[in-house]
Formats: C-alpha cells, structure tokens, sequence
C-alpha cells in the first residue's frame, strides 16, 4: 500500500482505538453483555429457556398456566426485556459518539479539501495569467472556484431551502 493510504487507515484505527480506549470499565462490561446478546444463537437459548420453565411447569403443576411458575416466568421476561432494551440504548448512544467523530473528521477534510482545490485553481489562474505565451482572458468560472466555500453560507442555504419546503 502507499504510504498516504496506510498513513489514513492508521488515523481511522487511531481514533477508534481512542474511542474504545477512553470507555470505561462498566461501559466495556456492558458492550461485551450487549455484543453477546446480539448472537445469532442467543434467541435459540431464551426459547429453550422459556420452553423448558413452560414445559416444566406445566408438568410440575398440572397443566394449568395460572402456576406461580408462569407468573415468575412472566416477570422474568419482562425484567430480561426491560435489560435489553437499556443495554441496547447505552450501546447506541456509545456507538453514536463514534459515528458523531467521524462525521466531524470528515466534514473538517471536506472542507480543507475545498480550501486546498480553491488555492490549487487560484495558483494556475496565477500561473496562466503569469505565462507570456498564453493568452490572458477572463474566466469567472475559475475565479469562482479559486474562493474557498463559506460553511456558515452553505449552511444558511440549506436552512432557507429546508424552510421553503416544509411549507
């Protein structure tokens, strides 16, 4: 690989291994609870579970589903539900902030692309209208694009855009 690739794949793992760096002993407890529950296998285990308390129960009981056991059962599953559902929201807010980080990384590159592509075309205008044996003329398309974007424009423009049509 060239070495801007492997130099750009090493920042990608750098600020990953920053983000799972800085999580903390019970956030990493949690991601590697959630990462288990999220096998494939885990609902082939809790229908086992809940087949054989049912079919325990059943049997121990007399057949009837109005059993303490179904009762327990019952509140098992929602404590388990309640659980997974909480796990799940701490997991994705994690993951979020990841995602949030490299929005911002890639949002702060495009922009420095942009200012770096406008200084590129502002230089060879220069060096077109430097050259003696070419032509000077005027070209307000390059002239446009030798002025880096403003963010806060291109941001107010999709807002006024975004208003007009929610009306």
């Amino acid at each position: 690989m060239a070495r801007h690739v492997e130099d750009s794949v090493e920042a990608v793992a750098k600020l990953h291994r920053e983000h799972y760096g800085s999580a903390t002993g019970l956030q990493r407890s949690i991601d590697k609870v959630t990462e288990r529950l999220g096998r494939p296998a885990t609902p082939l285990v809790v229908m086992a579970v809940v087949i054989g308390w049912a079919t325990y129960a059943s049997l121990r009981g007399g057949g009837g589903v109005d059993q303490p056991a179904f009762a327990w059962l019952e509140l098992a599953a929602t404590v388990a539900a309640f659980l997974v559902s909480i796990l799940i929201l701490v997991t994705q807010r994690r993951e979020d902030q990841l995602a949030d980080r490299r929005a911002q990384l890639t949002l702060e590159l495009a922009l420095l692309a942009d200012r770096k592509s406008a200084k590129i075309i502002q230089l060879l205008e220069e060096l077109r209208r430097d050259q003696p044996d070419v032509t000077d003329r005027v070209d307000t398309e390059s002239d446009d694009m030798s002025k880096p974007t403003d963010p806060e424009a291109v941001a107010a423009s999709i807002a006024d855009k975004s208003g007009d049509e929610r009306s």
